[in-house]
């Protein structure tokens, strides 16, 4: 029986890490992806950049040149959305219905400050056409993405949304990528305009509009190469809440990812597993998080197991038989089948103690996992408010980091994530807890501070230590930065969901502030 849960442990260890390898794989086909696509949206921008006027027909021509075809499945198109002020309205539309688009205008009807309606989505074939004049400004999650992309100069995704260009029917989730359009002092004859990188301010003063592409999420994931683990579903969440609201692509339902009611979500089956195995990932690209969760499917054990436990169970027994009648015969054999029980059990205990350490801890880099730190922040928060004393929770993102795995491949990777927890932890003290929680983040807990200059003091010091060189096996010298954000309770709320929820989006800032920086949530 001992050996038969040995053979069973081992074998759902080997299943864990293969779906452990292949979310990430998922992971890393999904930023590949994206990167060349903000590339198809850097040639349209270019095109605006370098022209002292860009003609419909103009752009037409550039976006066919392209040749966008199976290669690039999932963008529906390229467009370009205008900003207008409330008081060139009138004159907008005129232009636009001089040049063709007789029944041009604006919506939804309304007056506002600034509008950015949909000038032009090339090809414009079929439900591209129906989206020509709505103003993207209107809608909250449109305006949120656009706004990053003015701010920071650089590609912006939007949240989960329903496409603007689709029926009533049909694939409904999606999302957008952005990329802004600044004036040039050649375009307007003038030195006075500084130049979109300078300043937030001349940003915001010089931009003209945003180059965009649509994407249907269930066409991304269809156009990525390579295949996937057998009997496994994929779902993808925008943001790190892995609820029906946020559910934006599931592999076993990819059309009806909108029709799942609350509470109702589509569960892939059990396998024959007491639990099912499950494996995520996060990825973070133009400003948003996207959780990826893998899941086994029935059948998952017969394409990938090497499980023997039915074979050993069996044989077990007739072993057991033969030993019975045998036993007055070998009496000699005592000793030795003792020490064989006391061998399996040594082997038992080890691999139930490695996954209790695996539910606790994350096996690369040796820190806490996302479960452990999430108690140990709860238990900080309970102290803090019986003591009336005060605490710093910190999210912390490598910069750049992906360039690095997509070079010289995720060996390296790991070996940069490993040297960066060691640095941490020198860092900070005893008390203090320092996590992975999956890619390039991690998080710092201070579970006793007097003043925000303790928790700015401990992020210089780890600012420092991540900035100075790493030296890896190989002969590798890598230079790297990172990103903190800063929530203190109870300031900054008094629960763990909020104080997670405001130390991510400050270390956001930090980021879309030029990345290598420090923010306190709420901080300007």
């Amino acid at each position: 029986m001992a050996l038969w849960l040995h053979e069973k442990n081992n074998a759902e260890l080997d299943m864990r890490t293969k779906l452990d390898f292949s979310v990430r794989d998922v992971s890393s086909r999904i930023e590949q992806r994206m990167a060349v696509y903000e590339q198809v949206l850097r040639g349209a921008q270019g095109l605006f950049a370098t022209s002292l006027k860009v003609q419909r027909k103009d752009f037409s021509a550039y976006i066919s040149s392209l040749q966008l075809g199976a290669d690039y499945a999932g963008m529906d198109g390229v467009g370009l959305a205008c900003l207008v002020d409330s008081t060139e309205v009138a004159e907008y539309v005129q232009q636009e219905q001089r040049q063709g688009l007789i029944d041009f205008h604006i919506r939804p009807e309304g007056v506002r400050k600034q509008y950015a309606p949909v000038a032009q989505l090339e090809p414009a074939v079929g439900s591209n056409l129906i989206v020509v004049g709505l103003d993207m400004l209107a809608d909250p999650v449109h305006r949120l993405a656009m706004e990053r992309a003015r701010d920071a100069g650089v590609m912006s995704i939007s949240s989960k949304i329903r496409l603007p260009t689709e029926s009533n029917s049909g694939i409904r989730s999606g999302f957008l990528m952005y990329l802004p359009v600044y004036k040039t002092p050649r375009q307007n004859n003038t030195s006075n305009i500084v130049d979109k990188a300078d300043t937030l301010e001349a940003r915001r003063a010089n931009i003209t509009g945003w180059v965009f592409a649509p994407f249907r999420m269930t066409d991304l994931m269809a156009s990525l190469y390579g295949e996937n683990l057998p009997a496994t579903d994929i779902k993808i969440y925008d943001g790190v809440e892995t609820n029906d609201a946020s559910l934006i692509y599931d592999s076993a339902r990819p059309s009806q990812v909108d029709a799942v009611l609350p509470g109702h979500s589509a569960q892939p089956g059990r396998s024959r597993f007491t639990r099912q195995l499950q494996a995520t990932e996060y990825v973070v690209n133009g400003g948003s998080s996207w959780t990826i969760v893998m899941s086994t499917l029935p059948g998952f054990e017969e394409h990938v197991d090497k499980d023997k436990s039915a074979m050993i169970i069996v044989a077990g027994v007739l072993l057991s038989i033969v030993f019975a009648l045998l036993t007055w015969q070998l009496a000699t054999g005592r000793e030795r089948a003792l020490t064989l029980a006391r061998e399996m059990t040594r082997e038992l205990r080890e691999s139930e103690a490695r996954f209790r350490y695996l539910a606790q801890y994350d096996e690369l880099s040796g820190l806490p996992n996302r479960a452990m730190f999430k108690d140990r922040l709860q238990q900080a928060i309970v102290q803090a408010r019986r003591d009336k004393t005060r605490l710093a929770l910190m999210y912390l993102d490598l910069d750049k980091f992906k360039p690095i795995n997509d070079q010289l491949g995720h060996h390296v990777g790991d070996l940069l994530l490993q040297a960066a927890a060691l640095k941490m932890l020198s860092c900070v003290r005893e008390s203090d807890t320092v996590a992975r929680i999956g890619g390039d983040e991690f998080l710092i807990l201070l579970p006793l501070i007097e003043q925000d200059q303790d928790a700015l003091f401990v992020a210089e010091k780890i600012r420092d230590a991540i900035s100075q060189p790493f030296h890896l096996a190989g002969g590798h010298v890598l230079h790297v930065s990172c990103s903190i954000g800063i929530a203190t309770y109870p300031e900054h709320g008094e629960g763990e969901m909020d104080l997670s929820r405001h130390a991510d989006n400050a270390m956001y800032q930090a980021k879309d502030c030029g990345r290598d920086q420090i923010k306190f949530f709420g901080a300007a």
